[in-house]
C-alpha cells in the first residue's frame, strides 16, 4: 500500500527501515518493493545521505564523468554548467548528483545566459543534423537496386520534369536536358545508355553566369561527364544583375550542364509517348486500388 505520513514519528520509522536496509545491501528498487513506497520524491526522502552499496555501481566508461560531476556539483556547479563543460546529458547528470545539496542560485550575466543558450542550441543543431543524416541513410538503403524498367520509367518522369518539350506554337521535337545537378546529370546519362544511345551523337555544353569562374566550371562538367574539355560546345554566359540577390555563388557553384542528343526527333516523340503512357497507367481505376 502506498504510505502517507501523518505524524512525523511515522516516517522516522520508515526511514529507519529503509536505511537498514540500503546498509544491508538492497537497491532502491528493492527497498521500494519490500516497504512499499512507490513514490521516487519520498524514496530519496527516506534514503537521503546513504550512499548506494558498491554491487549498484556498474563500473562502465561514464565512472570517470560521474565522479567529475559530482566533484562539479560539489564546487556549486549548476546542470547546465556541467552539461556544458562534460558533454552529457541532463538526465544522466541528475542521476549522478542528486543525492547532493543543491547550489545556491546566482543571477546569471547577460553573456553568460547567451553562452549557454548558444552552446544549447549548437548541440540541439548536432542532434537533428545526425538524425537528419540517418533519415537519409535509411532512405537511401530502402532503394537498394533499379531493375531496367524502374531505371526506364524514372529516366521517362525525370526527362519530362526537366527536359525541353515540344509545344504547339513552337514545334522542335529534339532531346535537350539542362540541370544543375550533377546527380540528375548521372542519372540522365545512365538513362541514355539504358536506351542505347550512340554516345557520339551527345553533345554537352556549359550554361553559367559570367560573374563565375567560367574555366574551373568547363573542368568540373567535363570531367563528370568523362569528356576532353575542348569537347565542349561553346559556354553560355548569363549577364550578371548585381541587383540579384543569388544565394549559388561560392566555389561550388559550376552552373548548369545541357545535353543535346543529336538526330533525337524520333527518341523525343517515344518519350512524350512514354510519359501519357505512364500519365494513363497512373489514373486508370485499378491503379486506385494499389498498395
Amino acid at each position: 500500500m502506498a504510505h502517507s505520513f501523518g505524524k512525523y514519528t511515522d516516517f522516522e520509522n520508515l526511514r529507519e527501515q529503509a536505511v537498514a536496509l540500503r546498509r544491508a545491501g538492497l537497491s532502491r528498487r528493492q527497498i521500494r518493493d519490500r516497504l512499499h513506497v512507490h513514490n521516487n520524491d519520498i524514496l530519496n526522502r527516506l534514503l537521503e545521505g546513504e550512499p548506494p552499496p558498491e554491487w549498484t555501481k556498474r563500473p562502465n566508461a561514464k565512472d570517470d564523468l560521474r565522479a567529475r560531476a559530482r566533484e562539479l556539483r560539489l564546487q556549486g556547479w549548476t546542470y547546465d554548467q556541467i552539461q556544458v563543460e562534460l558533454g552529457c546529458s541532463k538526465s544522466s547528470i541528475s542521476l549522478w548528483v542528486r543525492d547532493l545539496p543543491k547550489p545556491e542560485r546566482r543571477t546569471r550575466t547577460r553573456e553568460e545566459a547567451s553562452a549557454i543558450a548558444r552552446r544549447g542550441w549548437e548541440a540541439t543543431l548536432r542532434l537533428r543534423e545526425e538524425e537528419r543524416r540517418r533519415t537519409k541513410q535509411l532512405a537511401a538503403a530502402e532503394v537498394d537496386r533499379l531493375s531496367d524498367r524502374e531505371l526506364f520509367l524514372i529516366g521517362v518522369g525525370l526527362y519530362w520534369a526537366e527536359g525541353a518539350k515540344s509545344k504547339p506554337y513552337c514545334r522542335r521535337e529534339r532531346i535537350t536536358f539542362v540541370n544543375s545537378d550533377p546527380d540528375m546529370v548521372t542519372v540522365f546519362l545512365a538513362w541514355l545508355r539504358l536506351l542505347r544511345v550512340d554516345p557520339a551523337s551527345l553533345r554537352f555544353a556549359v550554361h553559367i553566369h559570367e560573374s563565375a569562374d567560367v574555366p574551373l566550371a568547363e573542368k568540373f562538367w567535363a570531367a563528370h561527364v568523362g569528356i576532353e574539355r575542348s569537347a565542349l560546345l561553346r559556354t553560355t554566359l548569363k549577364r550578371h544583375n548585381p541587383r540579384t540577390n543569388r544565394k549559388h555563388t561560392g566555389e561550388n557553384y559550376y552552373g548548369c550542364l545541357r545535353i543535346d542528343v543529336r538526330g533525337g526527333a524520333d527518341l523525343y516523340r517515344r518519350v512524350e509517348g512514354w510519359w501519357y503512357g505512364i500519365v494513363g497507367a497512373a489514373t486508370a481505376p485499378d491503379s486506385q486500388n494499389r498498395t
